[in-house]
């Protein structure tokens, strides 16, 4: 089993919102590698974060990535950091990947800078935001078939755009 497709971006680039809308519009079932993590660990992902550290957080991320990849056949979401793992990117090439792209200005109106967001804590976190972007944005345009801009859509444009972009004959397979 494959995935419909894999929902990529940073984070306020509205994949918790927009995954779950596309899977519907799909007619296929929508899963959360966070989620995953969660209900595997029985600790939310700033806990682990907090008690073990960011590389503990990103082997579970990697494994969880893994086998929802290998399990899943509908829309999957991925945490925001997902594909720095290079083994995570490898196995993104053999899958249709919408890559949700959001501006330094709306990612942060719309994270609120929350504290749940653990890379997002700290003593200046519009600027920790920046550099996220910064370093992550070749990883997802690496991993992605189609990049949508969210900054000035409805979550629903968003949605609209993702279908017909995975249309069949529309997707590049890599």
């Amino acid at each position: 089993m494959s995935p419909r497709a894999v929902v990529v971006g940073p984070p306020g680039s509205g994949k918790s919102t927009v995954g779950p809308m596309l899977a519907a519009a799909l007619g296929v079932a929508f899963r959360d590698t966070d989620d995953d993590i969660v209900a595997r660990t029985g600790r939310s992902i700033a806990d682990i974060f907090a008690e073990d550290g960011e590389p503990a957080f990103r082997a579970l991320e990697e494994q969880a990535v893994a086998t929802a990849l290998a399990e899943h056949g509908g829309v999957l979401s991925l945490g925001g950091g997902a594909p720095l793992a290079p083994g995570t990117r490898t196995r993104l090439a053999e899958h249709p990947v919408v890559f949700l792209n959001v501006g330094l200005a709306v990612g942060v109106q719309r994270t609120g800078l929350s504290a749940a967001r653990p890379l997002l804590a700290g003593v200046n976190p519009r600027a920790t935001f920046k550099a996220l972007l910064d370093a992550r944005l070749p990883m997802y345009r690496e991993v992605a078939t189609v990049e949508i801009e969210t900054d000035h859509r409805a979550p629903e444009e968003v949605v609209a755009a993702a279908v017909a972009a995975l249309a069949p004959g529309r997707v590049q397979e890599k």
